[in-house]
């Protein structure tokens, strides 16, 4: 496949769990925070401290038709970090190998070097700014990075206006991966499973020198959450000798 340095490093930190601050009750912002995202800060929810997913991973490039997946069981714990394990994987050789393989390694590096806090929804990291309802009943806040970071979102969040909680993350990453990256596009959604809220999608589309537009989607079914049983997903594709038919 011809490939231009870099088209790879489009995808990796898009996997990254966005971080939230795990602000005290009563907490003092600075007069600019709006009340909900007040709210959505010093809500005191059981934090995510370890799950079994299973997720997939698709990624695919138009100009050079080449698409690719991988169904990974992937794993967090506080004493072994994050851990995965491919259970099916199908098509691009390069695209499974240098783009998802590659982004599932880059969040082990992430929570291994602790990276969540510097991305973490918190006065620390953004600006905010309240943009009101829309169509769908979600309260919209502007979000604006006080530093250029490859992990920092420019965009909104989306919070619920009743109970203060998040439901979706859109943007831009405010730093690109790579000079050969033009633009990349995420959204993030979010759910409530067994009273946690969770990653439950994430969705992407890069712009890159050469290769032009390039997405990513990435979906988790999970097992379990902090150590309760809460579903059991089945692989889609269990066959590991799949791969050797695979295209390349």
């Amino acid at each position: 496949m011809p490939s231009p340095r870099g088209f790879h490093w489009s995808f990796l930190p898009l996997a990254l769990a966005i971080g939230f601050s795990s602000s005290p009750a009563r907490a003092y912002y600075p007069a600019d925070v709006p009340p909900l995202v007040q709210r959505f800060l010093d809500r005191q929810d059981e934090p995510l401290k370890s799950y079994r997913a299973l997720r997939r991973l698709e990624a695919d490039n138009v100009r050079y038709k080449k698409q690719g997946w991988i169904d990974a069981w992937t794993t967090l714990d506080p004493q072994n970090g994050f851990r995965f394990e491919i259970a099916g994987e199908g098509g691009s050789g390069y695209i499974r190998d240098k783009v998802l393989r590659k982004a599932l390694e880059r969040e082990a590096e992430a929570y291994a070097r602790a990276e969540s806090k510097s991305a973490a929804i918190a006065p620390a990291n953004y600006r905010f700014a309240d943009e009101g309802s829309g169509a769908d009943g979600l309260v919209g806040v502007g979000i604006e990075p006080l530093r250029k970071d490859a992990m920092l979102i420019r965009g909104r969040i989306f919070l619920t206006p009743e109970a203060a909680d998040l439901v979706r993350i859109e943007g831009q990453l405010v730093k690109t991966p790579s000079f050969w990256t033009r633009r990349v596009d995420i959204t993030r959604r979010y759910d409530r499973i067994d009273g946690v809220r969770v990653p439950i999608a994430t969705d992407s589309v890069a712009q890159v020198v050469l290769a032009g537009r390039s997405t990513f989607t990435m979906v988790y079914e999970y097992a379990s959450i902090n150590g309760r049983t809460v579903g059991k997903p089945v692989p889609r594709v269990a066959d590991a000798s799949a791969s050797s038919r695979n295209e390349r």
